[in-house]
């Protein structure tokens, strides 16, 4: 499964470049969270899946769906519109894990090794030099890498705040209200800032249902899964094999640069991750 989640994750940014210069970003994440919406109202309308009861319930849930869908994956559409390459904001989404850790050890008392450390350490030194080049070339607007790393502090505050706070939810009735809060935010950008315009293209419409079906079903209910699972620190390690995978996804299909470099990367990334993964103590 966590094989899976970073394959699922890594075609993501892809899909948004797919799909992006046929729809603005507010308006694609407005249509793609409302078919999540209505998808999952189905699937927990038959299974007869439980509702939260209380009222705080609901607010941490909103928090999250805020943060994940709205924060992190709005941002990352606004910054690849503004022309940041894809393997660029993966990398900036794949400094997550260090963010993570830290925030992890002081709010829910997660233990880190030092191998844990050593592992995040490589794993972001591998993520860096995947992208090394691109980095180099300046890809992407001032504006547009501030919204990467707002997408990164989104990510990384959302994962906290649901093991902290949702972690007992039902993922079908959760997941549900937390998309809703993203639909709403996203509706909202979209007649405030943008026309609402689409250009209903075949590369649209399969951008659209990959995104809808195979990343926000299937991704973000197995990350949720994982990190109820595991420990929190843990799981987003995983975040580190991202950038190398879209950075292979991004060469075959835009030609974005991938070379020996990538490939190092990529190498000293998987190190880091077996570490964090080998090694990882088991929480209190």
């Amino acid at each position: 499964m966590p094989a899976v989640l970073v394959v699922l994750w890594s075609t993501g940014f892809i899909g948004a470049k797919f799909g992006l210069p046929y729809a603005e970003p507010a308006t694609f994440l407005a249509y793609r969270f409302t078919l999540v919406a209505a998808i999952l109202f189905v699937v927990a309308a038959l299974t007869r899946a439980p509702w939260p009861r209380a009222l705080t319930t609901y607010a941490h849930l909103i928090v999250v769906g805020l943060l994940l869908q709205a924060v992190n994956l709005g941002c990352v559409f606004f910054a690849i519109k503004m022309g940041v390459d894809a393997s660029v904001t993966a990398l900036i989404n794949g400094l997550q894990p260090v963010l993570v850790a830290i925030i992890a050890v002081s709010v829910l008392g997660d233990r880190t090794s030092a191998l844990q450390w050593l592992g995040f350490a490589l794993g972001l030194g591998g993520v860096a030099l995947v992208v090394w080049r691109q980095l180099d070339l300046g890809v992407g607007t001032p504006l547009g890498m501030s919204l990467s790393i707002c997408a990164l502090l989104g990510l990384s505050l959302g994962v906290i705040y649901q093991k902290k706070f949702c972690e007992a939810m039902d993922l079908r009735t959760g997941t549900l209200v937390q998309t809703i809060a993203g639909a709403v935010a996203m509706w909202i950008l979209s007649f405030s800032l943008e026309t609402g315009k689409i250009n209903w293209t075949g590369e649209f419409v399969f951008a659209l249902i990959w995104l809808t079906v195979v990343l926000s079903l299937g991704a973000i209910l197995l990350l949720l899964y994982l990190i109820r699972r595991g420990q929190v620190a843990r799981v987003s390690s995983l975040f580190f094999l991202v950038p190398p995978l879209t950075a292979i996804f991004a060469y075959f299909m835009f030609d974005e640069t991938f070379g020996v470099t990538a490939l190092v990367g990529m190498i000293v990334a998987v190190t880091g991750v077996v570490l964090v993964n080998r090694f990882s103590p088991t929480i209190k």
